[in-house]
């Protein structure tokens, strides 16, 4: 009797606080959400419960499935609600193209609230106008072809370190390769410096990144407060390496990110660099990873298009052995030159890009009441150009499920094919993203063979679509 008593006071207590929550979920759309201009209807869709929405549907399936039932079912303008955040939904291509090039003032660059406050305010993602112009102009000095291209051997060294490390062994092939992008874009951010900051910034940012998708609830304990605590550690270790180089007046001597950011013609405050060198970190580590974890998985379904990726990096490194190698007789690192002669490579890559869709979608937020198609979307809604449904829709890419490079050998149309995004708020870091796969792949495949372990149709979501358990792979030296 005192138990039941017990479990009915539970549940009229779980039921008092769904009740809560939904009075003020109401509350705040009709304070906040409910459109200024009442003549155009919403997009259909659903907003889902109080406060959460949908974010659990999204994150814990396929994201296919979830966009796919959304646009079958209300077409391709749909409303929904996720981590916080009333959201509109397109998934066309002139709608993406709508919102990124032709109307891109009407809509600015944000994420949930969650990931503003743990990359910075600063950050170059959250920004549009001058600001963002400048901030862009920066990253590109630093990650353009001209200045990347003397890192490649620096990069290399990195490739061929992780990839020694990885021999005999079973690995967790998703969590390896985010320590190699992680190394590349430590690297590219604090050049030869890096490695003196390394396992901090290391140890803090892996902190911070686990509470990226996090709801933005600041309480001992939680995910998010953790990786707050993990973010101001962080920004204390930028504070100290901005301050040691301003020391050394050296500034000027560095092509890397830093220093393109603390040249003193820019004027940016060490705040400012602090946001976007986290952001930079964010940008360029998963996603980077996942393309390279989907890539060793597909090499490995497909026996013909890894013969083939083999045979042009064969081919290649028989060029470098007939080279004068170095006083050793070792060969010749890789040069940017090479890497501009793997183009089955390359449509590896891209056709990876499509098919995993590492970035389903990106967020954006209407800066005013803007109307498309009949419909309102309402200032201050987010917007999300579903990149998987234009990447997946038959009509666009036959037999979209299904991996084939060949596909890419004819450049797509216009607005099909956007894996870093479009307009101007594409993203810049995209040939250092490139080069640093493409040299991994060369080693990868002339000196290694692998096989995966366990099962391999499955897949993980949170928040990007993974393998199953990061794809566990066992690599060896080929003989």
């Amino acid at each position: 009797m005192e138990i039941s008593s017990i479990l009915y006071s539970m549940l009229c207590m779980f039921a008092f606080v769904v009740f809560f929550l939904f009075l003020i979920h109401s509350l705040i759309s009709k304070l906040f959400f409910t459109p200024s201009s009442p003549k155009l209807p919403l997009p259909p869709g659903s907003l889902g419960w109080p406060y959460v929405g949908e974010t659990f549907q999204l994150y814990s399936q396929n994201p296919n499935v979830f966009f796919a039932s959304k646009q079958k079912r209300f077409g391709s303008i749909f409303k929904t609600h996720i981590l916080g955040c009333p959201c509109v939904m397109i998934s066309s291509p002139e709608a993406a193209k709508f919102v990124l090039v032709t109307r891109s003032h009407l809509f600015k660059p944000t994420f949930p609230a969650s990931k503003e406050r743990m990359l910075g305010k600063q950050a170059i993602f959250f920004h549009q106008g001058d600001y963002h112009a400048k901030l862009r102009k920066l990253v590109l000095r630093a990650f353009m072809p001209e200045a990347i291209r003397s890192i490649v051997p620096a990069i290399e060294s990195i490739a061929k370190d992780s990839l020694q490390s990885w021999e005999g062994r079973l690995i967790n092939t998703f969590q390896e390769m985010k320590t190699f992008t992680f190394n590349v874009a430590l690297l590219s951010i604090f050049g030869k410096d890096e490695i003196l900051y390394r396992e901090d910034l290391k140890r803090c940012y892996y902190i911070l990144e686990k509470g990226y998708n996090s709801m933005p609830i600041n309480l001992p304990g939680t995910l998010f407060h953790k990786s707050m605590k993990a973010r101001k550690e962080l920004a204390q270790i930028l504070a100290k390496i901005i301050s040691t180089r301003r020391q050394r007046k050296q500034v000027e001597d560095h092509k890397d990110l830093l220093g393109s950011f603390m040249g003193d013609k820019e004027g940016l405050t060490d705040q400012q660099i602090a946001d976007n060198v986290i952001g930079v970190i964010f940008a360029a580590r998963d996603t980077t990873a996942s393309v390279l974890t989907w890539i060793v998985k597909y090499l490995g379904e497909n026996p013909s298009v890894l013969q083939a990726v083999t045979e042009e990096q064969e081919a290649i490194m028989r060029t470098k052995e007939e080279e004068e190698g170095d006083d050793e007789g070792n060969q010749k690192a890789l040069s940017w030159a090479d890497t501009k002669k793997m183009p089955m490579t390359s449509r590896v890559i891209q056709e990876t890009l499509r098919v995993a869709s590492i970035l389903s979608f990106t967020f954006r937020e209407a800066v005013e009441d803007v109307e498309y198609e009949g419909y309102l979307i309402p200032k201050g809604w987010k917007v999300l150009p579903l990149f998987r449904n234009i990447h997946h829709s038959p009509e666009i890419f036959p037999e979209p499920e299904k991996f084939d490079p060949s596909r890419f050998e004819v450049a797509p149309k216009p607005n099909t094919y956007m894996p870093f995004g479009s307009g101007t708020h594409s993203c810049p870091g995209n040939e250092l993203a490139k080069l640093e796969i493409l040299v991994l792949l060369h080693h990868l495949t002339t000196k290694y063979r692998w096989s995966m372990v366990g099962a391999q149709n499955g897949i993980q979501y949170g928040p990007f679509a993974l393998p199953q358990n990061g794809l566990p792979i066992r690599l060896c030296p080929k003989t």
